[in-house]
């Protein structure tokens, strides 16, 4: 059976370009404009991998791909970007991506990429959060009917503490995953996100609380 790859590229172009290349090169291939169409297709289809512009008309794909995590999708993402600094690479791992090209790129090398992440991923397992729903081109979370809105530190902030749902999350990591490489944030600031997150948290009558660790950072539970 083919591995399916599901695209999402605002430029038509390159989209067609990407689907045509892909498909001759042995994948089933579905392609998208937007993010809010990639969110929709990835729960019906579960595909084996995808491949996600980080600048979309409607949403930032690093977002996508956090959401994506936090709804128990794990297939390997490749971040396609125009953007070749070392702070946007850095903030495409910590958001759950796997690996990164930057436009333009050689089709060839992009295909083979996206082998070798289908090939490591193997039969990773799906886990899911109970509860949490990340709309990360409305910047919302939604829980037991209600939902609320979130500023995209505090959006990336609870993704990342809801990928790690059960687990301690460090304060390096949170810090990594929603300020850019090499800011300074000081150890209150975290704490006052952190802070602000509880306070939206509380308003949704199903989500789950931010638990202090002590010492070590937060865990959501």
């Amino acid at each position: 059976m083919e591995p399916t790859v599901l695209i999402v590229e605002d430029d038509a172009a390159l989209r067609q370009v990407l689907v045509r290349s892909l498909r001759a090169e042995g994948f089933e291939v579905g392609a998208v404009a937007t993010g809010r169409e990639l969110l929709e297709r990835a729960a019906r289809t579960r595909p084996d991998a995808l491949v996600i512009d980080v600048g979309l008309p409607d949403a930032d794909g690093r977002d996508l791909c956090q959401a994506l995590r936090t709804s128990g999708l794990h297939a390997p993402v490749l971040f396609l970007t125009a953007r070749d600094a070392l702070t946007d690479r850095l903030s495409g791992f910590s958001s759950g991506g796997d690996d990164y090209v930057t436009k333009p790129f050689d089709i060839e090398e992009l295909t083979a990429r996206i082998w070798a992440l289908i090939r490591r991923a193997g039969g990773a397992s799906a886990s899911s959060l109970a509860g949490l729903e990340f709309d990360p081109t409305q910047l919302t979370v939604a829980s037991g009917g209600s939902t609320q809105s979130l500023t995209p530190t505090e959006f990336r902030l609870l993704a990342a503490l809801a990928a790690r749902a059960g687990r301690t999350t460090s304060r390096r990591e949170l810090i990594g995953v929603a300020w850019p490489h090499g800011a300074i944030v000081q150890d209150n600031t975290l704490d006052v996100y952190v802070a602000r997150l509880r306070r939206k948290l509380r308003t949704l009558s199903q989500a789950p609380p931010i638990t202090t660790v002590h010492g070590l950072g937060y865990r959501l539970r």
